[in-house]
């Protein structure tokens, strides 16, 4: 490839080596010189064409993939992505962290703002974390293992823990073996790990609509055909998936069935056990992303997909970030056994392993008992603010307002009349220093809609009442004083 070779980097410059490359890669792809799908150099190759170090070459790839500028395929290479079609933005890999889309500023940090009233994050707050309990199992790490807990674990996860979380699963109905757990930096890494194995070019895959933001960037990296299924209070549309199983045969399906982010919606026994018969009929696997089924606000127990699974369709992916320490980067998988080795080889690209000392640590965590205790507290908690934004909402929401409350979880739903936009109704709110989270930010397109989020997770109990007081009093002046667009449309008729 002559234009690559001509690519000269400066060892003499302060800026980093694979920066100069990233740039110059960069310049490249957008200016179209490398074709879309356009097979770049292997990392040998390059390394040695550069007289650099391959990790150079490695980590320059990464920026760019990191970026959407280039995609790579387990087994074949790493390719030039399509983006003469749009604009290349920084993927939303995080929206607790990181929420930014286009015009929106949604990356507002409540906790170091105190006049912001935060209904817009899904992150814990910090009060919440359990530093002392974690501090004497990571001490105790320490002086039982010393140097070891800084080597390098087996891609697949730590033994130990792996095992731990298997006792751990038999609350939940799931019987498995400590063969099929795979331990990863987080449910985000779960969902770029599976979409490396299993996704090339042009593949199809399925999502509930809305969805979570994280995936649905990741899909879009990968520069899958993303093919959406309308969401309902009972769970997925399962008339509108099979009819488009009969026209696409899709890698796998994106689901969230207990309290489904952003709606709180979760799946009836029902819906859930025909989802599984689909799966096998039409041979794809199902994502089941089970993020925080562990807040049960009505203290009724949730199954899960994988407790129902017979046919070994369905991936599970647990994190423990929305109810633990987000920092800490810790979730798992459960994986058929027929993408074993795909999933193991595309988890050793990403990052070789997970943290050893994170490991070893919440191994102790779950093997002492502390994590049972952990939730019973954050459940107590999240209960309080679940019953006091319900009594809140039937008190000031505006009557013309739209929701169907959620049975637990973080996360409730709501619908402003046909016509009028989420995001209007946003930059309305953050002027008056209150954030919600519009329905465009989940929606694969990011469609302006009627529909936005609210979170009871970033939000003390006791600022609830005032701020849904605050919010109705904002929405009743927002719909009083907007004209409905004549040309909108209503994305979402269906859901209420």
């Amino acid at each position: 490839m002559r234009l690559i070779d001509e690519i000269r980097l400066d060892k003499t410059n302060t800026k980093y080596l694979y920066l100069q490359l990233f740039d110059e890669l960069k310049k490249l792809i957008e200016s179209n010189n490398i074709k879309p799908h356009t097979k770049l150099p292997t990392i040998r190759y390059l390394a040695d064409k550069l007289n650099v170090n391959s990790s150079t070459i490695v980590n320059a790839y990464n920026q760019l993939e990191a970026k959407g500028y280039i995609y790579k395929k387990i087994g074949s290479g790493t390719f030039v992505q399509d983006v003469s079609s749009k604009e290349v933005k920084e993927l939303i890999l995080d929206e607790e962290t990181n929420m930014n889309m286009d015009n929106l500023r949604l990356d507002v940090d409540a906790n170091n703002d105190e006049k912001i009233i935060n209904f817009a994050s899904t992150a814990p707050m910090p009060d919440l974390f359990p530093i002392d309990d974690f501090k004497i199992v990571l001490n105790e790490v320490l002086d039982r293992d010393k140097g070891r807990a800084f080597m390098y674990q087996e891609s697949q996860g730590y033994l130990a823990l792996r095992k731990a979380i298997c006792n751990y699963l038999i609350s939940f109905n799931i019987n498995t073996s400590e063969s099929n757990i795979h331990i990863i930096s987080g449910a985000q890494q779960g969902i770029d790990i599976l979409s490396k194995a299993l996704i090339e070019y042009g593949n199809v895959v399925f999502t509930e609509n809305p969805t979570y933001t994280g995936a649905i960037a990741v899909f879009k990296s990968r520069s899958a055909r993303i093919v959406e299924i309308p969401i309902n209070k009972d769970g997925i549309d399962l008339i509108d998936l099979e009819y488009k199983l009969r026209s696409f045969k899709p890698k796998f399906i994106y689901v969230m069935p207990n309290f489904q982010n952003p709606t709180g919606y979760s799946y009836t026994i029902t819906k859930m056990k025909k989802l599984i018969e689909l799966a096998d009929k039409y041979n794809f696997y199902i994502i089941e992303d089970d993020y925080i089924s562990d807040l049960n606000s009505i203290a009724q127990p949730r199954n899960t997909l994988k407790s129902l699974d017979t046919v070994d369709k369905v991936i599970y992916i647990k994190s423990f970030s929305k109810i633990f320490m987000p920092g800490l980067r810790l979730a798992f998988m459960i994986i058929p056994k027929t993408i074993y080795n795909e999933v193991i080889s595309a988890k050793h690209i990403s990052d070789i392993s997970t943290s050893s000392l994170i490991q070893r640590a919440f191994h102790l965590y779950l093997e002492k008992k502390i994590w049972q205790k952990h939730i019973e507290q954050v459940n107590t908690i999240y209960t309080k603010r679940y019953n006091t934004i319900i009594k809140s909402i039937k008190k000031h929401m505006p009557k013309q307002i739209k929701y169907i409350l959620p049975q637990g979880g973080l996360n409730f739903w709501f619908s402003l009349p046909s016509g009028y936009s989420a995001n209007e109704l946003y930059k309305l709110c953050y002027k008056y220093q209150i954030t919600i989270a519009p329905g465009s930010l989940f929606d694969v397109w990011q469609r302006d809609t009627r529909h936005f989020r609210l979170s009871i997770a970033s939000i003390h109990n006791d600022e609830i009442d005032t701020g849904i007081a605050k919010l109705g009093q904002i929405i009743a002046y927002f719909l009083k004083n907007n004209q409905k667009d004549p040309i909108a449309v209503d994305l979402y008729n269906n859901l209420f």
